[in-house]
């Protein structure tokens, strides 16, 4: 699974980073950057979260 961020989308609520912090970061305005786009094994659940806690649907998962 790989997670894709459209930036354009993002809005700096920041939230799609609590459940995956080893996935995604935050730039100094806290809009959202992936640290990994290739989420591993384990890491699927906290993906998945991830994209569902994002209210913009900047996230989105790939397989």
């Amino acid at each position: 699974m790989k997670l894709l961020l459209d930036a354009t989308l993002c809005q700096g609520y920041g939230l799609c980073r609590e459940p995956a912090p080893e996935l995604i970061d935050l730039d100094d305005f806290g809009y959202a950057q992936l640290i990994e786009t290739s989420v591993p094994p384990g890491g699927e659940d906290a993906a998945v979260a991830a994209v569902a806690a994002c209210p913009n649907s900047a996230l989105r998962p790939v397989k």
